[in-house]
């Protein structure tokens, strides 16, 4: 039972995270959320100044190779865009092989730097950190309720 909520656990942190980096490509004024520096976040995992230092170093490290990767996607998915048309369907197979392995390249280094940025954390903070996006998320879709 332990095991199953680790596990679970681990799984929702992993998927909190990749969502988090999925705002890493933008530029810095669009980037949103770092729940690394937000108060909240800071006071209810407990995290320490050299907790945060750490993980915004990590991002700020890893941010210009996702932006590269970022444009290298972007640049393959155009090229396929225009192939589709134009081109046989080995040449368009072939854009497609570009495509996967550049939108790979990009997954991989954002799963690194996730990996890198948990290893911050505390095992408990890891827990905590879960629990308190999931809060986070809830009280977003409870808004959104509101709104319509």
């Amino acid at each position: 039972m332990k095991s199953h909520i680790i596990l679970k656990s681990r799984a929702a942190l992993i998927g909190t995270f990749a969502g988090a980096a999925l705002l890493v490509a933008l530029p810095v004024s669009a980037q949103g959320f770092k729940w690394w520096q937000s108060d909240n976040f800071r006071r209810g995992l407990g995290l320490s100044q050299e907790q945060s230092t750490r993980i915004e170093e990590i991002f700020q490290h890893t941010v210009p190779v996702l932006r590269k990767q970022k444009d290298a996607l972007d640049k393959a998915e155009a090229d396929f865009n225009q192939m589709i048309e134009a081109s046989d369907d080995a040449q368009v197979m072939s854009q497609v092989t570009v495509v996967e392995a550049a939108r790979s390249e990009l997954n991989k280094s954002r799963t690194m730097m996730l990996l890198r940025m948990r290893r911050v954390l505390t095992p408990d903070q890891r827990v905590r950190f879960v629990q308190l996006q999931q809060e986070t998320r809830n009280r977003g879709r409870s808004d959104g309720d509101h709104k319509r």
